[in-house]
């Protein structure tokens, strides 16, 4: 099952974001789930947010996993949403 994680920065949170960043890339090839990953940019082209696509076994999966993310455990996101997704094109 593929889950889409949308994440949504705190304002102001640039440094938090980049001071975990190779925390978090090591979790991503560590978990091994993820199939395709970015952040989202703002008009500044500032990291602001995050689009995670996971494959795993279940909702509650994805859930733990996104609460074990080191940018989730380091407080950097104001909205996290995790919704089913279905690969169509790509």
């Amino acid at each position: 099952m593929r889950i889409a994680i949308i994440t949504r920065d705190k304002p102001n949170h640039l440094q938090m974001r980049v001071d975990t960043r190779e925390a978090h890339l090591a979790y991503i090839k560590q978990t091994g789930v993820v199939e395709m990953a970015g952040p989202f940019l703002n008009a500044d082209n500032q990291m602001c947010g995050s689009l995670i696509v996971l494959n795993v076994t279940d909702l509650t999966t994805a859930e733990a996993w996104a609460a074990n993310d080191p940018y989730s455990k380091a407080g950097l996101f104001e909205t996290i949403t995790l919704s089913k997704w279905k690969k169509v094109i790509g």
